[in-house]
């Protein structure tokens, strides 16, 4: 009797601990769908066939340093507002999910795989992944790909991917991107004052701003139709 009593309580712990198992697995994922707001008028969109599978929400510091203008970064005279500028040398911003986890950490550095073929070495805008470290690799989309939305803020930009690269470990959740789009900006502008005379030159500004980047790939075919 004994015997069959401690049977039966060992099946019932053996089914109690399977099925707490079996509820405590965790159930696959399923990816949010990416919504961008509406492009404003005047700017550029992402051609049809891709598709938004990412976003991140930005916080951080667009870089500057005052140089005499024109100069190696702005070396186009016709976009020197005067004889010494603010220049931007790097952005300097991690991205976030909606939950606050860290996904993206983003900064200028050599493009060291040019698709399409570029002058390897390139200085371009970066978002490295923050788990795997793939990386991509932009440039602003020309034309119509800069437009001012809010006067005390960055413009918002459509970037068109132009280098990618997987991760040591083979990691890829950025390497199928193919454009890259800045939104909902604050902040970051450059100084109006601090950069006027020769005795400026070397001053450094790191103004706080945030964005969010919707990163596109792609469309699979059942979603070409819907691409944005």
């Amino acid at each position: 009797m004994r015997k069959n009593v401690f049977v039966f309580a060992l099946a019932v712990i053996t089914l109690f601990v399977i099925g707490a198992f079996t509820v405590s697995l965790p159930q696959p994922a399923h990816a949010a769908k990416v919504t961008p707001p509406p492009v404003p008028d005047g700017m550029a969109q992402v051609p049809p066939g891709n598709t938004a599978f990412l976003v991140g929400h930005a916080v951080g510091t667009q870089n500057y340093i005052c140089l005499p203008c024109p100069n190696p970064i702005t070396p186009n005279a016709a976009m020197c507002p005067a004889p010494f500028a603010f220049t931007l040398f790097t952005p300097q911003a991690t991205l976030f999910r909606d939950n606050d986890k860290q996904i993206i950490t983003h900064f200028f550095s050599p493009n060291l795989s040019p698709i399409p073929p570029e002058v390897v070495g390139t200085i371009r805008a970066t978002w490295q992944d923050s788990r795997d470290t793939s990386t991509v690799w932009a440039k602003v989309h020309q034309p119509n790909g800069a437009v001012t939305v809010d006067r005390n803020a960055i413009a918002w930009l459509l970037l068109d991917v132009v280098g990618a690269r997987n991760g040591p470990t083979g990691g890829d959740t950025l390497t199928d991107t193919t454009f890259v789009q800045r939104f909902n900006t604050s902040g970051g502008l450059a100084p109006s004052t601090g950069c006027s005379s020769s005795t400026d030159v070397g001053n450094e500004a790191f103004v706080p701003y945030t964005a969010d980047y919707f990163f596109y790939k792609k469309a699979a075919e059942n979603d070409a139709d819907d691409g944005n």
